[in-house]
């Protein structure tokens, strides 16, 4: 069987690279990419061969529109006459449509309701697959057929999780004891289309806690690098090269998130997180609120973050999700499989 990964964005390096692995022993499978956040380098990291196919187009949303089709037509042109047998991605809007148009079979999965790409995609996908807490309203309002739907168990970041957390552990009994905490801060989006909340929000926070903290900056572009570079933040480490959550899990004290993923990787590994997300949560964030996996505190000050970060202490990984990831990567892999 032929299987084509479209890996859209950094987060689906690490949700699909196990899996990924596990089918390459039986199949052979095709990974394209583009050049968005720390997609390639991830990628390269983990040395999994693959394709860079077209561009992001930003994030004003005319442009979007306007590369909707070009990046659509790219990827049909270099998947022509591979003979793909079943296409699956995670938020890759343009996958499923690109499978339509091939005559293959898709997987299309999400966990973002707010995100507009999902209207061609649900239309175009064999099926749709979502974490549990995602409501059948939500995706009616993006028309999704729910004859096509299928809730996996716990939410998406337990489908990788489960299968790490072994090597999160030993990591941990390695660090090196230091006087100061160690905070890792994850900025905001600057492209992503369904976010249009303010940008440099955090530069009051990370200048107030930098000089009492060991603060790890997670840029999400060379770009957004470049702006933390600045003199203001001096004394704040900024990683100009990937870095793997096996690698951050363990030296982290504290996870400051404006964004989604990283945030509810952390969450749910036990880490103190506070997310400082600006626009309406996700459903799967709601949840996890409501079981005090992490803190939403939208304008979070340096004196509230160094207050909590002076009593709160690394709890057990969720349990109940790492077990519903391990399920739920069960279910996706025979969705692959057997169809």
């Amino acid at each position: 069987m032929k299987i084509w990964f479209d890996l859209s964005n950094s987060p689906h390096i690490n949700m699909f690279r196990a899996l990924i692995r596990d089918l390459q022993r039986e199949h052979e499978v095709i990974i394209t990419c583009r050049p968005l956040a720390n997609t390639i380098e991830l990628l390269e990291l983990h040395d999994l061969e693959h394709t860079v196919i077209g561009k992001h187009y930003g994030r004003l949303l005319y442009k979007k529109i306007l590369g909707y089709p070009i990046q659509i037509i790219q990827l049909k042109r270099f998947l022509a006459g591979k003979k793909i047998d079943v296409a699956i991605s995670q938020s890759s809007f343009h996958s499923p449509v690109v499978a339509r148009l091939l005559g293959i079979r898709s997987i299309y999965l999400n966990d973002n309701e707010h995100a507009m790409g999902n209207i061609p995609a649900f239309a175009c996908a064999s099926k749709i697959m979502v974490p549990e807490f995602v409501s059948m309203e939500s995706l009616k309002r993006q028309h999704a057929r729910m004859a096509k739907v299928v809730h996996f168990p716990g939410v998406k970041e337990g489908i990788y999780l489960w299968e790490s957390c072994d090597r999160i552990k030993n990591n941990q009994c390695k660090r090196k004891n230091t006087n100061r905490r160690s905070v890792f801060v994850r900025p905001e989006t600057w492209t992503a289309q369904y976010y249009k909340g303010a940008q440099n929000f955090l530069d009051l926070l990370l200048i107030g806690i930098k000089d009492t903290t060991d603060v790890t900056l997670l840029p999400r572009s060379s770009k957004q690098r470049e702006y933390y570079l600045g003199n203001r933040f001096n004394g704040i480490n900024v990683i100009d090269s990937p870095i793997d959550i096996e690698d951050i899990a363990p030296a982290c004290d504290m996870f400051i998130g404006a964004g989604g993923t990283m945030t509810r990787e952390m969450a749910v590994l036990g880490i103190p997180t506070i997310s400082v997300y600006q626009e309406k949560l996700l459903e799967v964030d709601r949840y996890l609120l409501t079981q005090d996996a992490f803190l939403h505190r939208k304008a979070l000050t340096a004196q509230e973050a160094l207050a909590y970060l002076e009593t709160a202490r690394r709890r057990p990984p969720v349990n109940e999700l790492l077990q519903k990831g391990r399920q739920a990567y069960q279910l996706i892999r025979s969705a692959i499989v057997d169809g």
